[in-house]
């Protein structure tokens, strides 16, 4: 692999990118990985490169304004071969393909120092003024960093811009780390530049790197002193007297992540004109300090990158109250599973099958609307605090009460259950709409479980266990049968009555079932819109549904018949109580109890 090296007139106006082999690449001012934002001389498209692993063919674009000169002349195509060059405006352009490898048995340093963090910041700068004006671009180079590759090419132009006496600047990891640059080692190389284009390799100290993350402090290996080198009993290592490590600090919420080092080397004999109030040329705490400055702020930005990205996973399954409580406390904690009460709400899409067979042709688009179906029912449970606990197939289940006490999370589960029917109702009015053809069935119960963190040694995932979730599950089932939207336990019910005003939800109960495969009754109630948003059924109706049901667990089939005929026809739910009460010719059967006995689930 090999490397293309921009150098502009100024030192910082640099930069060293790997060349990816048989891609089409534009160089110029229009942004961009290949960007060269410092010279008004190359055009926004200027040239075409493209690396076929020897060779770098360049060839100008007919919109560039200015010449490209290569070997000293004005060429308009060219191959460049490693060692040459050419040059737009006032930027040299180099094909490097020195090699990386780290140095397992480095020579043994004729000093080694270790700096800690509180005893640079005590260390004075001797000519600040330099050192500030490099500082003072740290923020534009940490917001202008799309990634992390694009952070370390900016990083390492940075570092030799301020520490004008290193020769070579690179961003390793541990072996945690994503490669982004290729190693025999435990270290990655990140990204690394060089001041002047050698044909030496990059042969980086392992031995160095090791010692400076046993100590978690800025190390300095010295191998050749500031005498002539002829007078030195020491030789130096790939033409290199010097070099030191600065460990990038990475906070607890990134713990998980590898660690970065600062690695910079260099030579004792060159000029130095920026630091020329420094009185030893040996001295390099200044440096260091410096480095350890950037580093910080580095830690800062991975700290903080961090934290966007487990933001980013969690937001997808947790409610913002939560996520504000992770970014101060240990996930770990927060989320560590727990037996609590919890609401737990099951929702099913239904008509997928019959999607299905209509867009068969186009499955991408299918899949695209039951994401969206999805997404309808996942956000209305996280604006309504609670946690999105699992898919399973075109299904989602939600739930309150974890990690954070919800005295109202009844009323929450209830507001997002109503918000899923409003919105799939909506859309089956619209043809055009992506939920067009789909409905939802609705589970919710209210019950004691455990929620957290719950998995295997190999997969986890936030979500709640427990009865009441196969019990919202077959209440979720039982939508189809009792043609309701949705269904609530009767622990739930009686909350929704006692604490939830009728202005927000409305109750009903159908009927009492004994479920499929299961031997306990279970009364199950519907949940409804307040009277303002659901008009078809008024408080008078909701009346007499109840009166029904009493009297048909009573036995008294006829008058719950007649009464049922009460409610607007287009009202199908209580085609349940009036079809099996017709069914058995408006008598119940003998030993009667009042409960209804499902044959399905």
């Amino acid at each position: 692999m090999a490397d293309l090296i921009a150098q502009g007139e100024e030192d910082r106006q640099r930069w060293r990118r790997a060349l990816p082999e048989n891609e089409r690449l534009i160089l110029g001012r229009g942004g961009g990985t290949w960007d060269v934002p410092w010279d008004q001389h190359i055009s926004r498209r200027h040239a075409e490169l493209r690396f076929d692993g020897k060779r770098l063919a360049v060839s100008r674009l007919a919109e560039s304004r200015n010449p490209i000169y290569f070997r000293g002349k004005a060429v308009d195509c060219f191959q460049v071969v490693p060692g040459e060059h050419f040059v737009i405006g006032g930027t040299s352009f180099s094909l490097s393909d020195q090699r990386v490898s780290l140095a397992d048995h480095s020579p043994l340093p004729v000093q080694q120092q270790t700096f800690s963090s509180q005893y640079l910041r005590q260390v004075s700068f001797h000519n600040p003024d330099h050192r500030i004006e490099v500082l003072s671009r740290l923020p534009e180079v940490l917001a202008g960093a799309s990634d992390d590759g694009e952070l370390c090419t900016r990083l390492a132009s940075m570092l030799l811009a301020g520490i004008p006496r290193a020769d070579t600047a690179a961003i390793l990891a541990t072996e945690d780390e994503p490669r982004l640059a290729h190693a025999r080692s435990r270290y990655q190389v990140l990204h690394w530049d060089q001041r002047l284009v050698t044909g030496r390799d990059f042969q980086p100290s392992q031995r160095l790197i090791e010692e400076s993350l046993r100590q978690s402090q800025g190390v300095l290996h010295v191998w050749r002193g500031s005498e002539p080198p002829g007078n030195q009993p020491f030789t130096e290592r790939g033409n290199v007297d010097w070099a030191f490590c600065t460990p990038v600090p990475l906070a607890a919420t990134g713990a998980d992540s590898a660690t970065w080092i600062l690695y910079l080397a260099g030579r004792f004999h060159v000029e130095l004109p920026a630091l020329a109030g420094s009185s030893d040329p040996t001295d390099l705490r200044e440096d260091m300090k410096f480095a350890e400055l950037v580093a910080g702020s580095i830690g800062s930005l991975r700290q903080m990158r961090a934290l966007q990205r487990q933001q980013a996973v969690w937001s997808q399954f947790l409610s913002p109250v939560v996520l504000e409580r992770l970014s101060h406390e240990a996930p770990d904690l927060v989320l560590a599973p727990r037996e609590t009460d919890v609401s737990v709400l099951f929702c099913d899409l239904r008509g997928f099958s019959l999607e299905s067979e209509r867009h068969a042709d186009d499955l991408l688009e299918l899949l695209n609307r039951v994401s969206k179906a999805l997404g309808v029912m996942t956000r209305s449970i996280l604006d309504h605090g609670g946690v999105v606990g699992d898919f399973q197939g075109d299904a989602a289940m939600g739930f309150w009460g974890w990690p954070l006490p919800q005295p109202d999370s009844i009323q929450r589960t209830c507001q997002a259950a109503l918000r899923i029917r409003a919105q799939f109702e909506d859309a089956s009015r619209d043809s055009g709409s992506h939920l067009a053809g789909f409905h939802v069935g609705i589970g919710v119960a209210t019950g004691r479980a455990v929620a957290g963190k719950i998995g295997t040694v190999d997969q986890v995932k936030v979500t709640v266990f427990g009865p009441v979730v196969n019990l919202a599950s077959r209440l979720e089932g039982m939508t189809k049968i009792l043609r309701a939207p949705i269904l609530l336990d009767e622990p739930t019910a009686e909350a929704v009555r006692q604490r939830v005003p009728r202005e927000i939800a409305r109750v009903r109960r159908l009927a009492v079932v004994r479920p499929f495969g299961l031997d306990m009754p279970l009364e199950v109630s519907e949940l409804l819109p307040p009277a303002s948003d659901y008009p078809l059924l008024t408080d008078e109706h909701l009346a007499y549904c109840e009166r029904a049901l009493e009297a048909f667990v009573a036995g008294r089939w006829s008058e719950a018949y007649e009464l049922l005929h009460h409610t607007p026809t287009e009202d199908q739910v209580t085609d349940f109580l009036t079809v099996y009460i017709a069914q058995h010719n408006r008598l119940p059967p003998p030993n009667w109890d009042g409960v209804i006995t499902l044959a399905s689930k």
